[in-house]
């Protein structure tokens, strides 16, 4: 777990190993979400890039009678 420092602007940095974990780079949008007791950044993602992103998913759910 990193830890970072919130500076006087209200700035964090992302640690390196996360950055490069999630492919994050310079100028990308992120958004920030509370929950709860914490702060979530979850990268704003172009639709072409979530292209085939649910591949393999189980989909041999129990759906309801009009959703067939």
């Amino acid at each position: 777990m990193s830890t970072v420092t919130i500076s006087p602007k209200f700035q964090v940095v992302i640690p390196k190993s996360i950055r490069e974990g999630l492919r994050l780079f310079p100028g990308q949008k992120v958004q920030a979400i509370a929950y709860g007791d914490r702060i979530e950044f979850i990268p704003v993602r172009k639709a072409r890039e979530l292209r085939g992103f649910l591949k393999g998913i189980d989909t041999t759910v129990k759906r309801e009678g009009d959703r067939v």
